[in-house]
Order: C-alpha cells, then structure tokens, then sequence
C-alpha cells in the first residue's frame, strides 16, 4: 500500500538492545522528522533530552530518589536505565494558548515521542518507549532540569538491533473492531 505503512506495520519493540546508539546529527535529521507531527498553532510544546554515559546512572539515582527503595531492589531500579546506550527523554512543555488546552499539547509532545520512535526503528535501530510510577515524581524532573510547566512523557531507550532477537507481533484484536461510524 504505502512505505509509511510498511514501516509502521514492521515497527517492534526492541527491549534488549547492543551499545551502538545514533549520533546526535542522526537524531537532528530524524527529530527534524518527527516535528512535523500535527500542532494546532504550531506551538512545538515539547522538547527532548539526549541522555548518554553517566546521565543514565544519574538518572536510576533520581528513580531509587523518587521510589524510596533500598537495596537490591533500589540497585535493580538504578540499573533500568542502563538498558540501552541512549535515552531519549520525551517533554511535554504547554504554553498558555487561548485556543490549545493543555491536553492537547501533551498529545503533541506524545506525537513526536511516536513518530521519533517510528523513524528510529526505520532507521535500524532497536527502539522502545519506557515510562513508569515515577515519570511525573518531582525528584526525576530535577534530575531532567524540567521547568515546573514541564512534564516527562518517558524515555525511548535506544540501542543497536539484535537482529537474531526479532520480537514477535504482539496479539491484539483487529484494530477494525475499534472503529465506529457515525452517519
């Protein structure tokens, strides 16, 4: 039907990924892709956080911080984002807008985390979408340097394809069954 189809029906969660990551001129090329997702008022209320080497480790500090663990669990939790090489903080950054709620700038800020996900996996990289109970926890905003009109979307965790790991197409219902016409 359409390469764009193709690419979305191919596209996978990748949770295991090697340590190769994109530069940050790969991500521009791709980011500058993503931006075009549809902006009533052409806002751009968002913004992304590259997060590589030690800002990870910063990161699970902020995590262990906002859960109150201790630990083996505290080190499991301080180890998740060390999944991948890259992560990629999706923000939400509302501006006062007579005419775009809130809501609907969130919806945008989630509209480039997708379709920066997307171009990445077309990309050939391994890519997935993380967020958590601890998403919106002040401690992990600090750590992100987010304004207080700010709010984490979550991280796409990016890294090398593990080709041999190609994970399978999840089950779901015929999206069909999720439309309904109205005359």
């Amino acid at each position: 039907m359409g390469r764009v189809r193709d690419a979305v029906l191919a596209r996978r969660s990748r949770p295991k990924v090697t340590d190769a990551a994109p530069s940050d001129a790969e991500l521009a090329l791709l980011l500058d892709a993503a931006s075009r997702v549809a902006d009533h008022a052409a806002l751009a209320p968002w913004r992304v956080i590259a997060l590589r080497g030690d800002a990870r480790a910063r990161l699970g500090d902020a995590l262990v911080a906002a859960s109150g663990l201790e630990g083996a669990a505290a080190d499991k939790l301080a180890a998740k984002p060390l999944r991948a090489p890259l992560l990629l903080a999706i923000v939400a950054a509302p501006r006062p807008h007579p005419k775009v709620p809130e809501w609907e700038q969130e919806a945008c800020a989630a509209g480039v985390a997708h379709l920066l996900e997307l171009l990445l996996d077309d990309a050939g990289w391994g890519v997935m979408w993380r967020t958590g109970p601890y998403t919106r926890h002040a401690e992990v905003a600090r750590s992100h340097g987010l304004g207080d009109h700010e709010r984490l979307m979550g991280w796409l965790y990016v890294g090398g394809r593990i080709e041999a790991e190609r994970p399978p197409r999840r089950a779901t219902e015929p999206a069909a069954a999720r439309l309904i016409v109205l005359d």
